[in-house]
């Protein structure tokens, strides 16, 4: 392990400035990705800035009907909110499909949407990775790539976002809040946080160094409570989708009005489909439309050696979801 120095920070406005005088400095959070990443020398920092003591950990109804949810906030703690449960039931599926109950508790809203690829050769440094040493190659390519991207990758990089929150949050129009290291605020929509890794692997989000998410806040959308949550995987739990989907429905009877569809496991970041979306658009509820939708969010898909059997089980996937959202009663 690379050596670092430390300190705690207990004002947003003293992390920033912590961490963006420092180009080699990071925030600390729950640590439940950095710390691995870390061990395998695949993060080198040489200063961490403890975050965990800021005032960021509240979830809260805001006047228009939303909820805004801070950074610090917990995974087990929003999953487990009734309101989110209530109101967001997608959010909490997704939260609750991740990882451990003991990494959960630990896990933060802010660092779940920092979180970094699982790729293989990412986490190796014997390979090289143009996501961890820009301009060395991609490994992945030629490699073994069973896990990797179908949708917005390219000859740098087909590395999979690893995340289930951020995917329910794109279908739920989040906005990401931030402080800047200018001290300015910004709002940031989820669909336009994450960067896909194709062009400049090495960039993952819009963030500049230093900048800290301080909030993520939910709309007051009421056809959100008819939503789902859909992962599939080679294993029941603690482990990570081969293709996900976070579906919500705006049903008028039998007739879709409106539809929110976010893919996971099958893209470089959370994968918003307004393809699929318009091919639900003011259709009949029916396996026929939802067949038709997964085909409209998977017509981009570019497979690789490995990974051509995704494009069937993410249609499938998302397929499933959008009817397992439709007969909720709400």
């Amino acid at each position: 392990m690379n050596p670092f120095s430390y300190s705690n920070a207990n004002r947003p406005e003293e992390a920033v400035a912590d961490v963006s005088r420092n180009r080699q400095a990071k925030f600390l959070a729950g640590g439940t990705t950095l710390v691995d990443l870390l061990r395998l020398d695949v993060e080198t920092p040489d200063h961490l800035v403890d975050i965990n003591g800021l005032p960021l950990a509240r979830i809260e109804p805001l006047p228009g009907g939303g909820v805004r949810i801070g950074a610090m906030v917990r995974n087990s703690d929003l999953a487990n909110d009734p309101t989110i449960r209530k109101r967001y039931p997608v959010l909490s599926e997704a939260l609750l499909s991740g990882a451990s109950p003991q990494l959960r508790n630990m896990a933060t809203v802010g660092g779940n949407l920092m979180q970094r690829t699982r790729c293989y050769y990412f986490r190796d440094t014997a390979y090289p990775c143009n996501k961890r040493a820009p301009g060395s190659g991609c490994a992945a390519l030629e490699g073994y790539n069973r896990i990797h991207a179908l949708l917005g990758t390219s000859e740098k990089c087909i590395a999979t976002h690893p995340g289930d929150m951020p995917v329910a949050m794109a279908a739920l129009d989040a906005i990401v809040h931030t402080r800047r290291p200018n001290g300015t605020e910004r709002s940031i929509p989820l669909v336009d946080f994450h960067v896909p890794y194709g062009e400049d692997p090495a960039r993952e989000s819009v963030l500049e160094h230093g900048e800290l998410i301080t909030a993520v806040e939910l709309p007051a959308v009421p056809w959100f409570a008819r939503s789902h949550y859909l992962k599939v995987r080679d294993r029941a739990s603690y482990e990570f989708a081969l293709a996900s989907a976070a579906v919500a429905l705006d049903l008028d009877r039998d007739r879709i009005r409106a539809a929110r569809v976010a893919l996971g496991g099958v893209g470089t970041k959370p994968w918003r489909s307004p393809e699929a979306e318009q091919a639900l658009a003011g259709r009949k509820a029916e396996e026929a439309t939802y067949r038709a939708a997964a085909e409209a969010a998977l017509s981009g898909a570019r497979p690789q050696k490995d990974n051509g059997f995704k494009i069937e089980l993410a249609k499938r996937t998302l397929a499933r979801a959008l009817a397992v959202a439709a007969e909720k009663k709400v």
